[in-house]
C-alpha cells in the first residue's frame, strides 16, 4: 500500500484538465499499488497565504523560542512539508496561467522550500534534504501547445516545477500534459491524448 499526495491548484472544479489529469495518473498509480491510500490537498479551497514577515520569521526561529504568534504562522508550512514526507507519490496538478503557475501553487512552495529544513547549504551550494527516490508527476494542463514547437520556450511551468522541486532534492519528476485545450481541432481530443500519454516509471 502507497501513500499518494494529490496537490490541486486550478480553481476550475470539475471543468479542470488538470485536475482530470492528475486524477487519471492516480487511478494508475492505485491499480499498480492495490490499497493505495490519496491525501487530496486543495491550495484553491486551503490558500496557503503568500509569505508575509511572520512567516519568514518563524521560519528562521528554532521551534523551542517561537512565541504563539509564530507557532502558528509556521503552521502551514510544517503541515505541507510532513504531508510530502507522508507520501510515497506526488500528484501536482499545474495549470498554465500566463505562461506560469497559478498562484496558490506558487504560495504551497514558498511554505516547502526552507533553508535548513528542505534544503541546506554546504560548500557545494544547495542541496536537497528531501527523498531524493520519491516519485513526483507533474499534471500540466495548457491552452496551446508547449511541449514542442515555437511556443515550447514560453512554457515556465515544467522547467520551473523542475528546478524547485530538485532544490528541495524532490529530482525524480515526470511531466504529462494536455495541451491545446483551446485550439479547435486539437482541444475535443487533448485530454484522451493526455491519458493515454501516462506511464509510470
Amino acid at each position: 500500500m502507497k501513500k499518494i499526495l494529490h496537490i490541486i491548484s486550478s480553481p476550475r472544479g470539475e471543468a479542470s484538465f488538470s485536475i482530470k489529469l492528475g486524477n487519471a495518473i492516480i487511478d494508475k498509480l492505485k491499480a499498480t499499488y492495490p490499497g493505495s491510500t490519496v491525501n487530496e490537498v486543495n491550495l484553491v479551497e486551503q490558500q496557503f497565504p503568500h509569505l508575509e514577515e511572520a512567516h519568514i520569521t518563524s521560519f528562521f526561529t528554532p521551534a523551542e523560542s517561537r512565541s504563539e504568534a509564530l507557532q502558528e504562522a509556521v503552521k502551514h508550512s510544517d503541515e505541507a512539508i510532513q504531508a510530502i514526507k507522508d507520501a510515497d507519490f506526488i500528484v501536482i496538478g499545474a495549470p498554465m496561467y500566463n505562461y506560469s503557475i497559478h498562484s496558490s501553487l506558487k504560495a504551497w512552495l514558498d511554505h516547502i522550500i526552507r533553508a535548513g529544513v528542505t534544503f541546506k547549504y554546504d560548500e557545494n551550494g544547495p542541496q536537497g534534504l528531501l527523498d531524493k527516490n520519491k516519485k513526483v508527476y507533474i499534471a500540466e494542463s495548457s491552452g496551446g501547445i508547449y511541449s514542442e514547437g515555437p511556443m515550447q520556450a514560453n512554457d515556465f511551468v515544467a522547467p520551473y516545477l523542475k528546478t524547485v522541486l530538485g532544490h528541495i532534492g524532490l529530482k525524480d519528476v515526470s511531466i504529462f500534459r494536455v495541451e491545446g485545450t483551446a485550439i479547435p481541432g486539437l482541444k475535443d481530443l487533448a485530454l484522451e491524448k493526455g491519458i493515454s500519454g501516462i506511464h509510470l516509471n
